[in-house]
């Protein structure tokens, strides 16, 4: 039997890097299961994009189109952009790999703040960089601080705009104040996953920063409000330069033929999206209001999510929270790995699913069974 030095072994740094844990997805057997923990859409994909969808089903032997070009130009036809400096990917997630696959080397620096993405920080070590983590003000992203954080070293820095898990979010003016601060060869990178929720007029998921900037990319989703994340569908808008050299590491076939056909069918629909929209502007208020009432601070929040947090009494903590909701089928998010473990972050859901987490966590609150 070989010995463990005769076995390939990861270059170093990779053994180290955490793996990414989704949010929770089952309940007690006989309870019914209310999924909150991923910030999915409570009224699902367009009914358009599922026919489009289907419609690949007798065209499983075929490759899909290697450029996702129906899908660009939708996307293009929706924003007003140019195709060209348009990329897809399988998820944002890749986009996000792929970016630091390109511009990092070993022991260059990608900067994020405290509570961003997860997934920033394993792109970074994955690329053998070094992340460097700057601290928020009232869980907000800190230009003045992120700026003092760039070193000659600093190849990225990461925003989410708005930010996962606090539902925050910077102005634009204040992101225009970091782009400007930054070196030209620093890649600003916007995460607008959650853009299309926001309803702040100082808010812009960075388009038009992208259009006139050689060094910022935004990249988007179709996981969150068009209800397509089991297909595994993003896109990135950025500077030619950017796109091409993305373009020639991707894989051939990055974007499956079905996630093209209903990504280009989910952003025409723009009845849906308006629907979604309008559910999440009642129910992120109703809800952030009756947890208040619970006693319970409520971060303000600008997309599908809320991040509650719990006292550090015993019987009220955030752990016995999410056990308690989780024995009545109400499945949230822990996110002790964002460094908030006396938070939990809890998807804006159905009407019925939204009520039944204020009843329950006033019985917890309490100390009803």
């Amino acid at each position: 039997m070989a010995n463990a030095a005769s076995r390939p072994v990861p270059r170093p740094g990779v053994l180290d890097i955490q793996a990414y844990v989704p949010g929770k997805s089952a309940a007690p057997a006989g309870v019914k299961l209310h999924k909150l923990s991923s910030n999915e859409t409570p009224l699902g994909p367009s009914p358009k994009a599922v026919a489009a969808y289907g419609s690949i089903a007798g065209k499983l032997e075929l490759y899909p189109d290697g450029s996702s070009t129906k899908l660009r130009e939708a996307i293009a036809g929706r924003y007003g952009l140019d195709a060209n400096r348009i990329l897809c990917g399988t998820g944002s997630d890749e986009l996000l790999q792929l970016i630091t696959k390109a511009y990092l080397g070993d022991c260059d620096e990608g900067v994020f703040t405290e509570h961003g993405f997860l997934v920033y920080r394993i792109a970074i070590l994955a690329a053998g960089g070094k992340p460097v983590v700057v601290k928020e003000k009232n869980f907000t992203a800190d230009v003045d601080a992120i700026l003092a954080a760039v070193t000659p070293k600093t190849k990225i820095v990461f925003l989410a705009n708005p930010n996962n898990p606090t539902g925050t979010y910077l102005p634009f003016d204040e992101v225009k104040r970091l782009h400007a601060g930054l070196p030209g060869n620093v890649l600003l990178v916007l995460d607008a996953a959650y853009a299309e929720y926001v309803r702040r007029n100082d808010y812009a998921s960075g388009l038009e920063l992208v259009a006139e900037s050689e060094n910022v990319v935004m990249t988007r989703t179709f996981s969150k409000i068009y209800g397509l994340a089991n297909l595994r569908l993003g896109w990135l808008y950025g500077p030619a330069h950017v796109v091409d050299a993305l373009d020639r590491i991707r894989g051939p076939f990055n974007v499956n033929g079905a996630a093209i056909e209903a990504g280009a069918a989910a952003i025409a629909d723009e009845a849906h999206v308006a629907s979604a929209i309008e559910h999440n502007d009642k129910w992120l208020a109703w809800t952030t209001v009756e947890l208040e009432k619970l006693g319970l601070s409520v971060t303000p929040s600008v997309g599908n999510f809320i991040l509650i947090h719990f006292p550090a009494t015993p019987g009220k903590t955030a752990r016995e929270a999410d056990a308690f909701l989780t024995q009545r089928g109400l499945i949230l998010r822990a996110v002790a790995a964002y460094g908030l473990p006396d938070a939990l972050r809890m998807t804006i859901g159905s009407e019925e699913a939204n009520r039944l987490v204020v009843a329950a966590l006033t019985d917890f609150l309490a100390g009803k069974a």
